[in-house]
């Protein structure tokens, strides 16, 4: 499962402390999307992450964790996602809260269907910034460089450059695209109808959407790429 992740074009991330009623849900899940990512900055519990896992089966659609909290962590994912944020100044968000978990789980932790993100969080007012005490990256060559130390140094499977409600700048996003060697190029933040995430999609490997299905849900799923809401088209004139 967690290698198909990595084939991924488009994702939806749903935050549990949001709430998103049955129709819509199930829109989502027949969008053509690739997958669903589970999390959220604040306000993820062990309950309210269940309940949409609960929910989310009713679908054949694949399911993953992103870990914001230990205590939140739900058996019965398809997958699960680590965060370290590259950028953070509190070592607990790099490898402190991992090291706990791994101390006091390590034995029973599904490792086959975990992987690690390298994050770079390019939005300072965000609250995955304020979260995390992700400092402000100012300049284009940081930004390269810890690219390339997730990729390169760190081998870790994905970078994931994260504005976090405002939309990135694309220049900057294909030059870190251009870049990597092994890992998979996620981005999110801003993406708001499918102009942008067509843009978005050219730049980078995998977009995430996010913020958008709860403010527009039709144009969230405009976001899908034209090559499923081509073939779900021919579906429906049969």
């Amino acid at each position: 499962m967690v290698d198909e992740l990595l084939n991924w074009r488009h994702v939806f991330k749903l935050d549990p402390d949001r709430m998103i009623d049955d129709a819509s849900l199930e829109r989502l899940c027949f969008s053509g999307t690739d997958g669903i990512i589970v999390g959220g900055s604040t306000g993820v519990t062990y309950e309210n992450s269940v309940d949409l896992l609960s929910r989310l089966r009713r679908y054949e659609l694949p399911v993953v964790q992103e870990i914001s909290a230990i205590d939140a962590v739900v058996p019965g994912f398809d997958g699960y996602l680590i965060p370290l944020v590259l950028n953070t100044r509190n070592m607990d968000w790099l490898t402190g809260h991992h090291l706990k978990a791994i101390r006091d789980f390590g034995d029973t932790l599904p490792w086959n269907r975990m992987l690690g993100e390298g994050y770079i969080i390019l939005n300072p007012d965000s609250a995955a910034a304020r979260v995390t005490e992700a400092y402000s990256v100012t300049s284009e060559q940081e930004v390269l460089a810890f690219s390339q130390m997730a990729d390169q140094l760190l081998r870790l499977p994905i970078v994931y450059i994260e504005y976090s409600g405002i939309y990135g700048d694309m220049a900057l996003v294909r030059r870190i695209h251009s870049l990597l060697r092994n890992a998979r190029l996620f981005y999110g933040g801003g993406i708001d109808g499918w102009p942008k995430a067509a843009e978005a999609l050219e730049a980078a490997d995998t977009i995430v959407v996010g913020n958008l299905i709860y403010e527009n849900l039709d144009r969230a799923i405009e976001t899908v790429p034209i090559m499923y809401k081509d073939s779900r088209k021919e579906i429906d004139d049969e």
